[in-house]
This record gives C-alpha cells, sequence and structure tokens, in this order.
C-alpha cells in the first residue's frame, strides 16, 4: 500500500492552486497532482477599505469545489485549505470563508504574513534542484503581497511579507490597466519597494555569493515568455530569469494597451493587466539586493503546507 497523501489548495490573491502529495521512499516531497485555476479573487483589494467583491468570492468558491473535485480521485486522507493576503487584508474576508464552508464543508485558515513566509521557505527546502544552495534569498510574489526571505547555511534568518503585490500596486497606481503605463511607472514602483524594504527592516547582507530564487506566477510567466520567443518547450529552458530579461520585456509590454498585452505568447491574458507592474516589482528587488538573476522555484507555499501536513498524520 502506498503512503498516505494530503491535498492543499492555496487560495492565493491571483491563482487557487491544488497540490496532492505524499512522502516518497527517500523522505522526500512525491508530488502526485497539481492543477490551477484563475481567480483573481483579490480585486479590490488596493483600495482604502479593501473589500473582496461578491463576484470574486464566487469565482473563488466555484474554483475551490473543481480542485477538490481533482484531488477526490487521489483519495488524500486530508484536505487543507489556506488564504493568503486577499482574504487576510479584505474587511470582509471572513465572509468569504463563511460562503466556502457552506459551499465545500471546509474551514479554510487564514495565514499570517509570517506563517505564510515561513510556508514558502519549508516549501523551498523541498526542490531538489535547490539542495546545493546554502546561502539565498527567496521571494515570492503574488497578488496581494511580496514574501521575502533570507537564509544562510539554510536557516532562515530573515522573514518579512510587503504589501506589493501586482493587483495591490496595480489598482493603487495605475486604476486605468485597459491603457499603457504611464511613463514614471517604473520609478513608483521602486519608490513603494524601497520604502517597504525599509519600513520592514528588511536587510541584504547574507555572505557574499548569496543568490536569489523567484517564486510565484510572475517568474514562471516570464520564463514562460522567454520559452515562447525562444520557440522552445518551458522545460527546455534553463530555470534562470535574468534582470537584461525582465528589464527587456517590461521595456516591451509597459507601453502596450491591455488588449495589445492579451495577445503576448506565454502571457496568461489574465494576467496581462497586472503583469508590467509585477515586472517592474521584480526589477526592484532586483536592484535593491544587487542581483543579475533569480533562480526559479516551483516549491513555494503549497508544497511547505503539504510538508507540514504529512508530518502531522499519526505515525503508521
Amino acid at each position: 500500500m502506498p503512503p498516505p497523501s494530503v491535498a492543499v489548495i492555496d487560495i492565493g490573491s491571483n491563482t487557487i492552486k491544488l497540490l496532492v502529495a505524499r512522502q516518497g521512499p527517500d523522505g522526500a516531497l512525491q508530488t502526485e497532482c497539481f492543477d490551477s485555476r484563475d481567480a483573481r479573487i483579490s480585486t479590490g483589494i488596493g483600495q482604502a477599505n479593501p473589500q473582496l467583491t461578491r463576484e470574486s468570492m464566487a469565482c473563488g468558491v466555484a474554483a475551490v469545489r473543481e480542485l477538490l473535485a481533482v484531488a477526490l480521485a487521489f483519495q488524500p486522507v486530508r484536505t487543507v485549505l489556506v488564504a493568503t493576503s486577499a482574504v487576510r487584508d479584505a474587511q470582509n474576508g471572513r465572509t468569504f470563508c463563511e460562503l466556502m464552508q457552506t459551499a465545500t464543508g471546509h474551514v479554510i485558515r487564514i495565514l499570517s504574513g509570517r506563517e505564510e513566509a515561513n510556508l514558502i521557505g519549508s516549501g523551498l527546502t523541498c526542490d531538489p534542484a535547490l539542495a546545493g544552495l546554502q546561502d539565498f534569498y527567496v521571494f515570492d510574489l503574488g497578488g496581494g503581497s511580496l514574501e521575502c526571505l533570507a537564509f544562510e547555511k539554510r536557516r532562515m534568518r530573515q522573514a518579512a511579507s510587503l504589501p506589493l503585490g501586482c493587483v495591490r500596486l496595480t489598482e493603487k497606481l495605475f486604476p486605468a490597466p485597459a491603457q499603457p503605463l504611464p511613463a514614471d511607472a517604473a520609478a513608483q514602483i521602486a519608490q513603494r519597494c524601497t520604502a517597504a524594504f525599509h519600513s520592514a527592516d528588511f536587510r541584504f547582507d547574507l555572505p557574499r555569493g548569496a543568490v536569489a530564487v523567484g517564486t510565484g506566477g510572475t517568474p514562471t510567466v516570464a520564463l514562460a515568455i522567454e520559452a515562447a520567443r525562444a520557440g522552445s518547450a518551458r522545460r527546455e529552458n534553463p530555470a534562470l530569469l535574468t534582470l537584461a530579461q525582465l528589464k527587456a520585456q517590461f521595456h516591451a509590454f509597459n507601453a502596450l494597451s491591455l488588449a495589445e498585452r492579451r495577445k503576448i505568447p506565454g502571457l496568461p491574458p489574465a494576467r496581462a493587466d497586472v503583469y508590467p507592474t509585477a515586472l517592474a516589482t521584480l526589477i526592484s528587488v532586483a536592484e535593491l539586493g544587487g542581483f543579475d538573476c533569480f533562480r526559479h522555484s516551483h516549491y513555494n507555499l503549497r508544497y511547505g503546507l503539504a510538508r507540514e501536513t504529512l508530518d502531522s498524520l499519526p505515525a503508521v
């Protein structure tokens, strides 16, 4: 009999993601299924009094119900639902949780910023491709927040959750996303990033040679666009995203209208409105930290939650 599996549903600001995983023979996490739905429940999160809209909550509930049906085929012994920045910050976040429980029978665990950052860090250490890294930073950019971590000798030294999500910043700074971004968009975003890092006292002081790891939808999409430009499958390209590539994409896309951005190969149309903001945010992070590239990993929050959930199961 194979070891038990668990299902994790991560209700993110842009995307709702499912991971079904079990512990492999070598003790490493073994992915049984990964699926996702674009839901954008964070619409409205950038307003002075953030509220989840009725439409976005309904979309979120529908997406979770679909993913629960997918997970059921793998017979997980435990299913965990978590929500992050959008639900955490919305004034009616609890209403969304109540709607979800009524519709699915599952309780949503709303993660604090620190819990979210710690679980991202835990998930990243499960990535076999990064097993050789000792000193590194992690930046997970979502729709509502940017999670920042620093590891020294694979032990977490710093963790911060900053209000720099791409949906949040787009709504605050660029309320007409159908239009090209203003000429000073990059400067506005850089100013916000500098202030947020300073306020959180996040320091770039790891030993020389520390690398930056990027997770979340933005580096995934950026690499998909690079692969589309090169005419190759995503898996054929190295999981390395350079600052030069980010800047080239930003300068190519920020002057485009939303309709034009939606035609870019590799860019999901649902992300086209916030993608230039997301690019400018990663560029600002790289310049603040002095990084010339990001290593990419898919092992973020959902893998940390899967590890935590598997570790909490009673011994067989």
